[in-house]
């Protein structure tokens, strides 16, 4: 009886070894790749395949004309314009979220972002808006690093964008590569693809070949610090003028002040970028303006943060001093005190 039992156990050991080595090989298998199961792609999202599908021959375009990857293009219009379903894009056909400044003339929009009433771009059309991203990024002396990366390395251009300071998001080059990654936008940055590209006139047929020829982009110095300042005063508060390329960092360096406290005493955004003759305040602005009674005519296109600049007051007691919501729109026109 003894011998049973023990026979019956030797063989229930035998077996579970069996098995045991059976699952082993069907492991070995599935790291050859033979039959493991791949692993599940990320979900896509219908609107962004359909936005790449209809902007993704612009991307490529701009590409060969203004040096800039097309996967970045693609991958900053998606996220900045929600896949063109964004407030911006849908009433100012801005995909790309550029800001007025002061050398903007064309038409505008309101929108509220890093600031209250920011004044945006406004665009006839996104392929107007799809232009002038490309010239504001090949154009602009914030950018001249990104032409020296290589075209096909879209990380360090996602990354490179963050760096340079267009988006205050800490995570905007990560968001870019996800984008990038999860779509494959990455193949329109290939010279010598083919690809199906949608045109009215002439058709073209899809085994065609659209073919960029990528040049080497055109290297510029970096711009460099203007050693000499001269200090003006504005209603009791000291302040210098931005000049041509000129950074935060680099008039913080030559104020001896550190950079978030200038950011702090303008009421702006790590990241923001500065135009020639805007005025950088070296300490806190005031509540009021200098004479009592004053007023403020608004003229086409200013914000109430641009406002608070000319008078050296502090935004939020322009708010105050005015009665105004955060929905207050500036028009042309419109009059508001500055002062008790």
């Amino acid at each position: 009886m003894n011998f049973i039992f023990i026979n019956v156990l030797y063989m229930n050991y035998r077996l579970r070894v069996v098995v045991c080595f059976l699952a082993f090989l069907a492991g070995l298998t599935n790291v050859q790749g033979e039959t493991r199961p791949k692993t599940e792609a990320k979900a896509k999202v219908p609107s962004f395949e359909e936005y790449i599908r209809k902007y993704k021959t612009l991307a490529i375009q701009h590409q060969k004309e203004y040096k800039i990857p097309a996967s970045i293009t693609l991958a900053q219009g998606l996220l900045e314009s929600a896949a063109g379903d964004s407030y911006l894009a849908k009433i100012g056909n801005n995909h790309f979220g550029i800001k007025c400044k002061e050398t903007w003339d064309g038409k505008r929009i309101y929108h509220t972002d890093d600031a209250p009433n920011e004044c945006f771009r406004r665009y006839s059309s996104v392929e107007d808006s799809y232009k002038d991203h490309s010239v504001f990024l090949s154009t602009r002396k914030y950018y001249t690093s990104l032409f020296k990366l290589d075209m096909y390395d879209y990380k360090a251009w996602a990354y490179g964008l963050q760096k340079c300071g267009y988006a205050t998001d800490k995570k905007y080059g990560e968001k870019l590569v996800r984008l990038i990654e999860t779509y494959e936008l990455y193949k329109y940055d290939k010279a010598n693809f083919v690809d199906y590209i949608e045109r009215s006139s002439p058709i073209i047929e899809e085994d065609e070949i659209y073919e960029i020829k990528i040049a080497e982009p055109k290297r510029s110095k970096p711009a460099v610090p203007n050693w000499q300042r001269k200090i003006y005063e504005n209603n009791g508060v000291h302040y210098v003028v931005a000049q041509e390329n000129d950074t935060y960092d680099m008039i913080a360096y030559d104020v001896q002040a550190r950079t978030s406290t200038l950011l702090k005493y303008n009421e702006v955004p790590k990241g923001f970028r500065l135009n020639e003759g805007d005025i950088v305040y070296l300490q806190n602005k005031k509540k009021y303006a200098d004479y009592q009674g004053e007023i403020h005519v608004v003229s086409g296109g200013e914000s109430l943060h641009a406002i608070s600049q000319i008078y050296g007051i502090k935004l939020k007691s322009l708010y105050k001093l005015n009665n105004l919501n955060d929905s207050y729109i500036p028009k042309a026109g419109d009059t508001l005190r500055v002062s008790k």
